[in-house]
C-alpha cells in the first residue's frame, strides 16, 4: 500500500524567516518548511495506526534549497519508504510553483498515546 500525503501552506508574515527568528528576510522559513514536512509524514502515517496510537518525530535530515516569497503556496509530500516495527522512514519533498525547494528524510515512531504521555 502507498502511504503518501501532501500538506500545503501559503507563505505569509507568520511563517517567514524574520518572524520565526531563523533569519532576517521575508521568505519562507526553514523551520516552517520542516514543520510542513513533518505534518505531511504524520498524516501519511495515520493510515497505519491502531486505536490509541499516534506517531512522534524522531529525526529529520532536511535541506532547504531555495527561497519562496510571501503569497507562494508550498506543498510538502511525504512517502513512506520503510517500516521496521514502530520505526517509519519517509522521503519528503517540498515544492512551490517553480519546483523543488527542499528535500528531507524523516523518521517517525508509532507510540501508544497513553503510555507515551505517562512519561511526562
Amino acid at each position: 500500500m502507498d502511504y503518501t500525503f501532501t500538506s500545503k501552506v501559503i507563505v505569509s508574515a507568520e511563517n517567514v524567516a524574520e518572524t520565526m527568528g531563523s533569519g532576517d528576510l521575508q521568505v519562507f522559513a526553514t523551520p516552517a518548511m520542516v514543520a510542513l514536512m513533518e505534518n505531511a509524514a504524520m498524516m501519511a502515517a495515520k493510515q497505519l495506526l491502531k486505536e490509541g496510537e499516534t506517531t512522534v518525530g524522531g529525526k529529520i535530515d532536511a535541506t532547504h534549497l531555495r527561497p519562496s516569497p510571501i503569497g507562494e503556496e508550498i506543498s510538502a509530500t511525504a512517502q513512506l519508504i520503510e517500516q521496521s516495527g514502530a520505526k517509519l522512514t519517509f522521503e519528503v519533498s517540498a515544492n512551490d510553483s517553480k519546483g523543488v525547494i527542499g528535500k528531507a528524510t524523516h523518521i517517525r515512531f508509532i507510540v501508544n498515546v497513553e503510555k507515551f504521555l505517562s512519561k511526562l
